[in-house]
C-alpha cells in the first residue's frame, strides 16, 4: 500500500515493487513513466516517455473498442497494408534477381558479373526468411513419447476447430507458443516445461486453447506474405547503413566520402522509420489476435481456468524464481506447482495490483501482446464460458508421468545453473 490518496477520487492508493503510486479505483497515475523500471525503446528519454504516454492510450483504446464487440471479426485494414507493402518488397527483390541473373549472362564472362554478382548479393542479404524448424530451440517430443498429450491436443484442437500441430517441442521456459516456419508452414507447439509443470489441470487447456486459437484466428504475424513487409526494409537499413571511416585520403575523397556517408545515412534511417512504421502496424493487429485467443482459450478451457492463467502469466518472474528455488534443492514439479499455489499469485492480495501495474509496465509500440491487466479485464467483462474441454487430475497425471524424464533434466539443469 501507499500512503498518499488519490487527488481524484481521495481513494488510497497502491504502488508494488517500488512503482509509482497509482490509484487502484480510478487508475490517476497508472500511466506514470517509470524510467528505471523499463528498458530504454529509442534511448531518449523525453522520447521514450512520450512513446509510453502514447502506447498506453492505444492499448485502452484497442481494448474499449473490443470488450464489446465480437472478437471472431478480423481487423482488415492493417492486413491489406502489410500484404500490399510485401508484394511491393517482393517484386523488388526478384527485380534484384532477375537483374542480377541477365546482367551476368550478358556477354558471359564480362565485366558485367560484376554488377551482376552485386544484385544477386543484396537480393540474398534481402531474400524473405520464412523461419527453420533448426531455429527453434526445444526437444521434440511424438506420439509415442506422450500418447496421453497427444490425446489432449487432439482434443483441444478440435475443440478450437485445427489439427494438432505436426512438430511439437518442449523448453525450459516459464512460456508457451505456436509458430509456422518453413515455405510450407510447418506448424509448431512448443510448451514450456516450468509453465506445464504449475499450471492446474484446467488451466492447461486453456493454454493449449489460447496456443491453437492462433491457427484459426487469422492472426497476420504467421501468414508468409506479411513476412517481407515486417523484416526487408530493415534488413535494407542495416546493409546501407554506413560503416567506419576509411583512414585517410585526399581532401576531395574525404568530402566525397562525408557526403556519401550522410545520403546512406539519411536513407538507412528512413527505411528505418519505415520498418518500425510496419511492425507497429503488424504488432497492433498482433494484440488483437491475442484477445482473439484469449477468447478461444476462455471457450475450450472456461472463463476462470483462463483467467487465473492470466495471473500465473503476469507474474511470471515470480513463477521462474519458485522453480527454480525448489529445483535447486532437489525438489520436483509437485513441489513447483504447491509452491506457486502456496504463494498467492491466483487472486492473493498481491494480484489485482500486479495485473493493474502489467498496464503500465507492458505498455508499449513494440509489445507484442496487450498488457496482462487489460487481457484479464477484458475476460472478466465478457460472458462467464464454462469449458468444452476438460481434463481431469488422473489424466493430468499421466501426462505428468510421460513428461517426467525431460522435467527431471530439466531440475538437473537448474540445480547447476
Amino acid at each position: 500500500m501507499s500512503a498518499e490518496t488519490c487527488p481524484r477520487c481521495l481513494t488510497t492508493t497502491v504502488t508494488l515493487d517500488r512503482a509509482a503510486p497509482w490509484c487502484p479505483r480510478c487508475e490517476w497515475n497508472l500511466d506514470a513513466f517509470d524510467q528505471d523500471r523499463r528498458a530504454p525503446e529509442l534511448g531518449w528519454r523525453w522520447v521514450d516517455r512520450r512513446l509510453h504516454r502514447l502506447a498506453f492510450r492505444l492499448a485502452h483504446g484497442q481494448y474499449a473498442d473490443l470488450v464489446k464487440a465480437d472478437l471472431a471479426q478480423r481487423a482488415t485494414l492493417p492486413r491489406v497494408v502489410i500484404g500490399t507493402v510485401s508484394v511491393i518488397l517482393l517484386a523488388v527483390f526478384l527485380a534484384l534477381v532477375v537483374g542480377g541473373v541477365l546482367l551476368i549472362a550478358r556477354g558471359f564472362p564480362s565485366w558485367w558479373l560484376v554488377p551482376g554478382a552485386v544484385l544477386l548479393a543484396v537480393a540474398w542479404i534481402l531474400r524473405p526468411r520464412l523461419g527453420r524448424l533448426t531455429d527453434l530451440d526445444g526437444d521434440e517430443i511424438t506420439r509415442d513419447d506422450a500418447p496421453h498429450l497427444f490425446a489432449l491436443l487432439d482434443e483441444v484442437a478440435t475443440a478450437v476447430g485445427t489439427t494438432t500441430p505436426p512438430t511439437v517441442l518442449v523448453d525450459h521456459e516459464v512460456n508457451a507458443y505456436t509458430t509456422t516456419v518453413g515455405f510450407r508452414r510447418r506448424r509448431v507447439l512448443c510448451l514450456g516445461l516450468p509453465l506445464w509443470a504449475v499450471l492446474e489441470p484446467q488451466e492447461r487447456v486453456a493454454l493449449l486453447g489460447h496456443e491453437f486459437g492462433h491457427f484459426v484466428n487469422g492472426d497476420g504475424r504467421r501468414s508468409m506474405l506479411a513476412q517481407p513487409a515486417l523484416r526487408m526494409l530493415g534488413e535494407a537499413a542495416m546493409l546501407i547503413r554506413p560503416g567506419y571511416e576509411s583512414p585517410g585520403g585526399n581532401v576531395l575523397v574525404i568530402l566525397a566520402e562525408l557526403a556519401a556517408r550522410g545520403v546512406l545515412h539519411v536513407l538507412s534511417n528512413l527505411l528505418l522509420l519505415g520498418q518500425v512504421v510496419l511492425l507497429w502496424i503488424g504488432l497492433r493487429d498482433g494484440q488483437r489476435a491475442e484477445y482473439q485467443a484469449d477468447g478461444i482459450a476462455a471457450r475450450v478451457g472456461g472463463s476462470t481456468a483462463t483467467s487465473t492463467l492470466m495471473e500465473i502469466m503476469a507474474a511470471g518472474d515470480v513463477v521462474h524464481m519458485l522453480i527454480r528455488r525448489d529445483a535447486r534443492v532437489g525438489l520436483g514439479p509437485a513441489d513447483w506447482r504447491s509452491s506457486v499455489a502456496g504463494s498467492g499469485l491466483r487472486g492473493g492480495p498481491r494480484t489485482a495490483a500486479r495485473l493493474q501495474l502489467s498496464v503500465r509496465d507492458d505498455a508499449s509500440l513494440f509489445a507484442t501482446h496487450p498488457p496482462a491487466g487489460l487481457r484479464s479485464r477484458m475476460l472478466r467483462e465478457r460472458t462467464h464460458l464454462t469449458p468444452a474441454v476438460t481434463l481431469t487430475p488422473a489424466r493430468a497425471e499421466k501426462i505428468d508421468a510421460e513428461l517426467s524424464a525431460l522435467q527431471e533434466a530439466f531440475r538437473r539443469e537448474a540445480t547447476y545453473a
